[in-house]
Order: C-alpha cells, then sequence, then structure tokens
C-alpha cells in the first residue's frame, strides 16, 4: 500500500472527519485560498495544554496574514477535569484531542503535540519536568521545529525568570521552547530525527506576554522588543474579524466549560522578543515570505498573483488555467516550500474546477479479516474541462484500482464505484500514543514518525487522478463512514478497524468489603459473522472466576452477548487485576470497547486491553440508602453502589424535605454548585434535613460561578488551594473525630496508593463551627488544613470536603474508600 500521504493530512486538517472530506467552500473562501497561496510564512503556538493555546494569535497569522500557523501543545490534557462527561485520563485526552482538531478547523492552525502526559496539576517547574522525562519531551520539541520548520515561535507562557506560567506545565513548555529554539539547528542534538527531517533555525522566539499594559507599563526601551498585533481586524472575505473567529474556535473547548462571546472591534496582543534576531519593525519586516524565498519561484508568484487578481466569484474556475500552470511551474521545483504550496495549490485547483469527491465505506467499522464495500462518489460543478483518470481505494496491505477515463460532466448525477476491500493485514484502530501502556508523564510511542500527529491516519484511503488542462493531479481523501441522521441530518465520522471480539467488563472497579463472591457482568461484542470464541480470565493469587471458561459462538456480526461470571476473592486485602482474555481462530487477544461520542466531534472509538482493577478491602459502613444529586463528570455513584449503597440520582423535583428524609445521606457530586443553577434553593431544604438529623456531603466546586457564596451552614470561604502530591503526608488534625475513626478506623496506610493528588480548590476560611480533619501541603508550602471541613448542625451534620474522591475511587484506592464510608456513615 502506498504511503498516505501529506496531502492527505492537509485534507484531513481541512476535514476534521466531523463534516465531509471534502468541505464546502464560498466563493469568498476560495479567493482567501488564493490570496494565502501568495505567503510563504510559518508561525508555531507553543503552550501546554488544549485550552491554552491564544486562539485570536493563530487566526491573525493563519486567517489573517497567511502565514501557515500550527499550535504545538505539550500534552493532550488528560488530567484536566471535565464539565461534559465521565470521561478521564486518556479518554480525557481523546476528547480534549478532538476539540482542538475541532478548534483548529475554526482558526485555520495545524495541530501538533509531543508524547508528554498531563499527570496533573503541578505547582513546580522542575516536578513537571523530572515527571516527564524532560529530555524525552525536548526531544519532541526539536522534532516538532524540524519537522515544521518555523519561521518564528511564540510561547503563550513565561520562563521562570519574568516570572512563569502559575502551573508547573505552564513554565516548563516555556523552557523547553527556549531550549528547543537553540538546538534545532545542531546536527549534533538528537542526531536520529535526522533520518527523516533536517536541522533548522527558527527566526525568532517570542513570548506571548499577557502582563504588558494590564500589569505594568513598558519602558521605552522595552518597547523596542515589543510588537502589537490587532487581532480584531476584520476581514470582508471571511465576513468576521480574527477575534470572532478565535472566540468561535475556543468555545470548541466544551468539556472545560470555555465557551465565549464573539466579541467584536480592536483587541490587542503583544508579543515580546526574547531569543533570535533583533526585531525591524513588524515580525516578519526582514524575513521573505515571497515566493522570491523559494529558488526558481518567482515565475509561479507571478502566476499565483495574477490568478488572485484576475479572480471571479461568479466563475471561480477562469482561475483554473493560470492555477494549472502554477502547478506545472512548482513541479519542477524542489524544496520545503515547494512540497506544501503544492499540495494547497492542487486542492484550490480542485475547488475552482468545482470537483467533489469522497470514498466512503457501508458502515463505521470493520474486523481484522474481514471484508468491506467502499465507495468512490466523485462530481463536477463547474464548465471547465476535467478528466478523472482514476481512483485507486489503498487498504490494509493491498490496493483496488478503478479506471474511469472520462470526462466529466457539468453537475449531473454524483458517480458511484464500488470495490470491496479486505482488512487482512491492518492493525486495529488503536490511538497510536495508547497502543502500548503509558509511563507516569509519558506516552510510549516508538514509530519517530508518528510523533507529534493528532490522531491516527485514516485506515484507508483513495487517490483520485485527474487531468487538467493536460495535467495529472493526485488527490487523497480518507475513506470515512457517512450516515444520515433523521435529528441531525447528514453527518461523518471516520472509519476504524475493530478487533474481531471485544469484551466490557460491567465496572471498572470491583471492590469486596467481605469473602462473598460477586456477579459480574461482560458484554461481549463479535465485529465478525461467524465467530467462534473462549474466554478465559486472568486474576491476581488468590482470586479466582467462576466459571473460569466461556464458550462462545456468534453468527451475525455486531452481536453482543450478556455473560455473568462470580468473582471470588481471598480472605485477605489484595489488590490487582482482572485481564478477560479471548481467543479467536488460536489468536488471544484483549480488548475492551470505549465510545466517545459527543455532537461536537466526530465519534471516537477506542480499544483498550479488557481490564477491571479488583479490590478486597476490610470496609465497614452504616446506612443504606443515599440520595445524590450529579455533579459534572461524575462517576461517585458507582463507587457507592460498589461499596453496597442504594443510590438514588436525585432531579430537581425530588429535592423536598419530605423525599429526602428518608436517606442517611445526602451528597453533592464533584461541580454540583457550578453546574446546577438550583442549588441556592435546594440547600435549604436540605439543611433543614440536616437539622433533623440528616448527613449532607458537598464534594469540591471551583471558586468560579458558583452558584451560592456560601453553600454550608456557616461561613466559608473558597480558594484554589490544592495539595498535588499524591502522596503528601496526612496529619490528623482531630484525631479522636468519628469521621477517623467510626466504622472505619483511619490510619496513614489509607492514604497509601493515591493517584495524581490529594485534592483541589480547599476552602481558605471557615467558621469556628467547622471542625478541620485533615492536614497535608505540597513540599515547600504551608499547611493545608481545609481539605475536609465537618460541622454538626443541628442533630445531623454537614461535610465540606475538597478531597479527590472523584479520581481515587474510580481508580479503586482502598483508603479512599474507607473514608468515603466513614462521611456517609456519620
Amino acid at each position: 500500500m502506498r504511503q498516505i500521504t501529506s496531502l492527505l493530512l492537509l485534507m484531513l486538517s481541512l476535514s476534521g472527519f466531523s463534516q465531509a472530506p471534502m468541505p464546502a467552500k464560498s466563493a469568498a473562501e476560495i479567493e482567501h485560498m488564493l490570496r494565502n497561496l501568495q505567503v510563504l510564512g510559518s508561525v508555531m503556538y507553543l503552550a501546554a495544554h488544549p485550552d491554552d493555546e491564544n486562539q485570536r494569535v493563530i487566526a491573525y497569522f493563519d486567517k489573517g496574514k497567511g502565514y501557515r500557523t500550527s499550535y504545538l501543545a505539550l500534552t493532550r490534557g488528560d488530567g484536566g477535569q471535565n464539565l461534559i462527561g465521565d470521561e478521564k485520563g486518556p479518554l480525557l485526552g481523546m476528547l480534549r484531542t478532538q476539540e482542538l482538531l475541532g478548534a483548529r478547523r475554526i482558526d485555520g492552525g495545524e495541530q501538533l503535540f509531543s508524547r508528554a502526559y498531563d499527570f496533573g496539576y503541578s505547582k513546580t517547574h522542575d516536578e513537571t519536568l523530572e515527571i516527564w522525562d524532560k529530555e524525552k519531551v525536548l526531544a519532541d520539541v526539536v522534532w516538532a521545529i524540524r519537522k515544521f520548520r518555523p519561521d518564528v515561535i511564540i510561547t503563550r507562557f513565561a520562563t521562570p525568570e519574568k516570572g512563569g506560567g502559575g502551573h508547573g506545565h505552564h513554565t516548563s513548555s516555556a523552557i523547553l521552547a527556549h531550549e528547543a529554539f537553540d538546538l534545532a539547528n545542531d546536527p549534533n542534538a538528537f542526531p536520529e530525527q535526522l533520518k527523516y527531517v533536517k536541522p533548522w533555525q527558527p527566526k525568532r522566539l517570542l513570548w506571548n506576554n499577557y502582563w504588558v499594559f494590564r500589569r505594568y507599563e513598558p519602558t521605552e526601551e522595552q518597547l523596542k522588543d515589543i510588537v502589537k498585533i490587532n487581532v480584531g481586524d476584520y476581514d470582508p472575505l471571511l465576513g468576521k474579524s480574527y477575534g470572532e473567529i478565535a472566540d468561535a474556535a475556543r468555545s470548541m473547548h466544551k468539556c472545560q466549560a470555555f465557551g465565549a462571546a464573539l466579541i467584536r472591534g480592536e483587541r490587542f496582543e503583544y508579543l515580546e522578543l526574547e531569543k533570535g534576531d533583533p526585531l525591524k519593525g513588524g515580525l516578519f519586516d526582514d524575513i521573505d515570505v515571497s515566493w522570491n524565498r523559494v529558488r526558481g519561484g518567482k515565475n509561479v508568484g507571478t502566476l499565483l498573483a495574477d490568478a488572485y487578481k484576475n479572480f471571479k466569484s461568479s466563475d471561480p474556475s477562469l482561475s483554473v488555467p493560470s492555477l494549472v500552470k502554477a502547478y506545472k511551474e512548482l513541479s519542477k521545483l524542489e524544496g520545503h516550500y515547494v512540497e506544501l504550496k503544492k499540495k494547497e495549490l492542487a486542492l484550490t485547483i480542485a475547488y475552482c474546477a468545482g470537483l467533489w469527491f469522497e470514498a466512503q465505506s457501508e458502515y463505521p467499522y470493520m474486523a481484522i479479516g474481514d471484508k468491506s464495500k467502499i465507495d468512490v462518489r466523485y462530481l463536477k460543478r463547474s464548465n471547465y474541462p476535467v478528466k478523472l483518470n482514476m481512483v485507486e481505494v489503498c487498504f490494509g496491505k493491498g490496493q483496488e484500482k478503478i479506471i474511469i477515463d472520462e470526462e466529466l460532466s457539468l453537475n449531473g448525477k454524483v458517480a458511484n464505484k464500488s470495490v470491496e476491500v479486505s482488512a487482512e493485514g491492518s492493525d486495529v484502530s488503536q490511538p497510536y500514543w495508547l497502543v502500548k501502556a503509558q509511563e507516569k508523564g509519558l506516552f510510549n510511542i516508538d514509530e519517530q514518525k508518528l510523533i507529534g500527529l493528532p490522531e491516527n491516519p485514516s485506515a484507508g484511503e483513495a487517490i483520485y487522478i485527474f487531468e487538467i488542462d493536460g495535467e495529472k493531479i493526485e488527490y487523497n481523501t480518507p475513506i470515512v463512514h457517512r450516515y444520515v441522521d433523521r435529528a441531525k441530518g447528514e453527518l461523518y465520522r471516520p472509519f476504524v478497524i475493530t478487533p474481531k471480539l471485544t469484551v466490557n467488563v460491567s465496572e471498572k472497579v470491583v471492590v469486596f468489603a467481605q469473602t462473598e463472591s460477586r456477579e459480574v457482568d461482560l458484554r461481549i461484542k463479535s465485529f465478525a459473522a461467524d465467530t467462534k470464541a473462549t474466554i478465559s480470565f486472568e486474576v491476581p493469587e488468590g482470586w479466582s472466576v467462576n466459571p473460569p471458561v466461556l464458550e462462545m459462538d456468534f453468527k451475525n456480526a455486531d452481536e453482543e452477548q450478556l455473560k455473568t461470571v462470580s468473582v471470588i476473592p481471598p480472605d485477605f486485602a489484595s489488590e490487582g487485576e482482572l485481564r478477560v482474555v479471548a481467543e479467536v481462530n488460536g489468536k488471544k487477544t484483549s480488548y475492551s470497547q470505549q465510545i466517545i461520542e459527543y455532537d461536537h466531534i466526530p465519534t471516537q472509538m477506542v480499544f483498550n486491553p479488557s481490564t477491571s482493577k479488583l479490590v478486597r478491602v476490610d470496609l465497614k459502613k452504616k446506612g443504606s440508602k443515599i440520595g445524590y444529586i450529579m455533579g459534572s463528570g461524575d462517576e461517585i455513584p458507582k463507587s457507592l453502589v460498589q461499596m453496597g449503597f442504594q443510590v438514588d440520582l436525585l432531579e430537581d423535583d425530588d429535592i423536598t424535605l419530605d423525599n429526602i428524609e428518608k436517606y442517611d445521606a445526602i451528597i453533592a457530586g464533584i461541580r454540583a454548585y457550578n453546574t446546577n443553577p438550583r442549588m441556592p434553593y435546594h440547600q435549604n431544604i436540605i439543611l433543614e434535613y440536616v437539622k433533623k438529623g440528616g448527613n449532607y456531603v458537598i464534594q469540591y466546586n471551583t471558586t468560579r460561578g458558583m452558584s451560592t457564596q456560601q453553600p454550608g451552614p456557616y461561613p466559608l470561604t473558597l480558594s484554589r488551594d490544592r495539595v498535588t502530591v499524591e502522596e503528601a503526608k496526612a496529619t490528623f488534625l482531630a484525631p479522636e473525630h468519628p469521621v477517623l475513626n467510626r466504622p472505619n478506623k483511619i490510619s496513614q496506610k489509607d492514604f497509601e496508593g493515591w493517584i495524581q493528588e490529594r485534592g483541589l480548590y480547599f476552602p481558605a476560611q471557615w467558621d469556628d463551627k467547622y471542625t478541620p480533619i485533615i492536614s497535608w501541603n505540597d513540599p515547600g508550602e504551608t499547611a493545608k488544613n481545609g481539605g475536609l471541613l465537618v460541622a454538626k448542625h443541628g442533630e445531623g451534620y454537614f461535610v465540606y470536603t475538597g478531597i479527590s474522591f472523584f479520581r481515587e475511587l474510580p481508580a479503586g484506592v482502598p483508603g479512599a474508600y474507607r473514608l468515603f464510608a466513614n462521611l456517609i456513615s456519620l
């Protein structure tokens, strides 16, 4: 099979799968493409996470100035919170990656990554760089620079010398940018990369200074190193200002609640020189961004300028002759910009000639070894003569050629040709950075050429060869699945290769408080017809599964069967992993299936190993019924069921005093006071319930967007205080308090094995009626005592906690279960 070319990757960036593979362009947008073809400059924006990027700057340089612009996010945002769902860790990183790609489809930039994993909030760059393995992430930044070849690099955050970026990841991104700027042109630095790329020296490195004119007035001397740009400029071709475009792009970060109003009018950004050549006016004033920077490119520039000057919006095809001549001239030249602009020019010719084409699959996925029908569809919607010579469908290790050899008619019926392809020899479409187990701060990726790509290359592609004015021009388009939703209309999703069989365990964590067995449900799905499989189980020493083997027989593809097995724990405390193994045709695999599906991103499928964590813990509890008010991204109710509680999810209409008096505890989920505007009304009712002997537990909320400033019966003030070191020692401030003693005696052992952090958004001030229970702190910081506050209120108890139970319970941390059981048992 041919390698998937960078033209395909260019078209992927334009389509992003959520639209048609070849999205429609208006005449004004085509004219905008022609304008940008005349510019040969590039900018790389660099920061740490999704949503760190300044979309205003990206839109200004890409849409406004025509510079090829990228955003290098060192991480995929795996360690953040999720306001719209329950994805966490790498699955959240998948969601945020797609949100970034959605933002780039709007602001025009390209998206790049490193291997760094977002392990959660870090207070120092030293900690961050140690966990990330600095040299490896630095190598990735150098790789990105050498591959993208920016003229200018802009960092979002400041280095430590200028105040840092607050978050350790932020400051680290600036440090790595500075070091990579100096190393990218050194052939002795990371020489293994030079098999694929050449050394490259950017002209300048600047900091997107967000403090100047806000926190201080610069001196005349300082102003010499600062470029001021108006990112609020209006573009009549696009019908929007770059600020409006940027705000729409920022609103793609929906899981972080970053929806933004479209702000119109002037808006200024300030770029401060930190490395490289002195400024001589504007950012690119001494950088030749015309076709003169390419040897022999002057004639190409003239032809493109002529095409732009004479463009007719009423008939874009009139520009085709000049564009094809430029394409022929460009084919004689060599160099970095030659390859890039040749691909952009080919796409512009297709739009001017009114070409539309795609390759679509019959189903959204195909199992390894199966066959599937692929339809290639095409249409010409202009009077300009175009001949389609052939289409080659490439898939797995093979390709199928369809000889067309016909002149395309004007806007007739969409032509459709079909071929059958096989997935024999293909790999399962697992995101490449999740194929191997990750380290704490780094994804393990073996293939150098994959590093930095935002997502997998398409599972297959169709190569169209058109002939225009005697010139053969090749276009690559990904195979996608097109379908119609009766409410939303025509939609597209990526076409993926699946395993033959997946097994989903009903619970990510199975908790055993006693030695009694527990039933665990398995959802077994066959993606291929006539599949026979033997299912077996791998468990830690002392554990067993009954029955130990399941024999499965599936007649149809997409068939699911539900099975239940009993898991028997040991009679001692134990933690381990249940791994489900499926043997099909003599080959053993372990796959589950997760689907990430939201309206604002293309549907994602992930095939992680089929596992569940097993926890045998000495766990006691009091009470049986819990009323739970859901927050955002909340998996706590599932964990409470694991503990043996009956959990009722309370809607707004359920919260009446008569109704909630039957519960042993009412629990507000994470960010409930941020996401539910009715919480202040519910609070009055719940506090009356507490007075009568009830128990109310509120989990963490953020300081921004609280529906009430006082979530408790007595004053308390939330802050941004957090403890990020998950091993931080817990000091008991009230060792005799019931919450540390009944029904589970809490000890230091209960704080072992925690993940990512101890807690976040702790109260910083509180009324004397609250009792602080636990104190802890990050290295070099003062003690944080507000992570768990308990107050007696009437006959009952009120609890406010910023402890990260929302991470610890789904991760199966035994001590977190014991402590949470005590909170409920008050």
